[in-house]
């Protein structure tokens, strides 16, 4: 009995696509919780720079992490635009900031090249692929490996704290 090829390059996948510093960055939508306005964020103290405090959101503590300042790029005034995008990394609700929320998009699979091993790092293993677009390109993002997992626990020590 002849077996059914099935052909994967073809899969579709949705994503949340943000601004970040005038790049358009992707995650899978399945991580994203929801998407809520900038709001007052506690500053909790002796975190890393990149982690600007925690939210109450419905009475559930989050923290929430910078995204700019997490991939080292220029900071920026915030404005109306900005975002904290409420994502589950490892089990855990964390906030993300982003300059801008634009789109939620599907892709298929076979317009995703993986990144170049001239910009991925040790540190860069986050990055999962380049999408191709007519006219842009979408940076993906392993949110799952965004954070380190001391940072992880380090955040959820914040959130439970607060």
């Amino acid at each position: 009995m002849a077996q059914a090829v099935v052909d994967t390059s073809r899969t579709e996948q949705q994503l949340v696509v943000f601004d970040l510093a005038s790049e358009a960055y992707g995650v899978d939508i399945g991580a994203v919780r929801e998407i809520i306005r900038l709001q007052d964020i506690t500053r909790v103290p002796r975190t890393p720079d990149f982690v600007e405090g925690v939210i109450n959101l419905r009475g559930k503590v989050i923290p929430v992490v910078d995204l700019r300042k997490r991939f080292m790029l220029p900071v920026a005034e915030q404005n109306d635009d900005n975002r904290i995008v409420v994502v589950d990394i490892g089990g855990q609700d964390i906030g993300v900031v982003v300059d801008a929320v634009t789109e939620v998009l599907r892709i298929l699979s076979d317009s995703v090249e993986p990144p170049s091993s001239v910009i991925t790092t040790a540190d860069s293993d986050y990055l999962m692929g380049i999408c191709k677009m007519e006219s842009r390109l979408i940076i993906l993002l392993d949110l799952e490996r965004v954070l380190s997992e001391d940072e992880k626990s380090l955040l959820a020590e914040a959130a439970e704290n607060s």
